[in-house]
């Protein structure tokens, strides 16, 4: 109930409007009784970031990556625009919390992460040789980080009025799959 009155004020109002006493009012409760359940707000906040994950793991898990690595991609990042553009208060949370520093965030959270990593990995894999995992986990990371970048940026506001998230991304997977070809090619 905590998490998803914290998601319905994230998704109406953003992230720099939660607190422990919004979020108990929303569910008729005191703030301490979110103490009983949750260490503090940033815990809140991990558990509506990871909802917001999972929301984004649900839309792309059914991709077919049997197409190849640019259908597929192409196919990864389309939903991925879809899903951030749809949720913008939502995935500019997950943009912009922060951990306290010196606080990792939980496996459980990582995990998430992860799924979403694998589902570019799982793209790109054709590209790679069997012994070449940790490479191929390299370049889906940064595949996905090119990824976060744009939709963060697009969902924020601050992309020039003439770019098109999608088109960027479409840019971003086209002369990225064409280096790295080039690149695997020569070596």
């Amino acid at each position: 109930m905590a998490v998803e009155a914290a998601a319905k004020i994230v998704a109406k109002q953003g992230l720099g409007k939660l607190s422990t006493r919004r979020i108990a009012a929303r569910m008729g409760y005191s703030a301490g009784t979110l103490y009983q359940l949750f260490d503090n707000l940033d815990d809140i906040i991990l558990h509506v970031n990871a909802k917001t994950l999972d929301g984004l793991i649900e839309v792309c898990r059914d991709v077919d990556f049997a197409t190849g690595p640019e259908a597929s991609l192409y196919d990864l990042a389309d939903r991925y625009i879809g899903y951030t553009s749809r949720n913008r208060s939502l995935w500019n949370s997950v943009f912009e919390h922060s951990l306290p520093s010196g606080r990792a965030a939980p496996a459980w959270f990582i995990e998430k992460r992860q799924t979403l990593i694998g589902f570019g990995e799982k793209a790109i894999a054709p590209l790679f040789q069997p012994g070449e995992e940790t490479v191929r986990y390299h370049e889906a990371n940064v595949l996905w980080a090119g990824l976060y970048g744009i939709a963060s940026i697009a969902t924020a506001g601050k992309l020039p009025a003439t770019e098109s998230p999608q088109l960027m991304v479409q840019s971003l997977i086209r002369n990225y799959l064409a280096g790295l070809r080039r690149l695997r090619q020569t070596t």
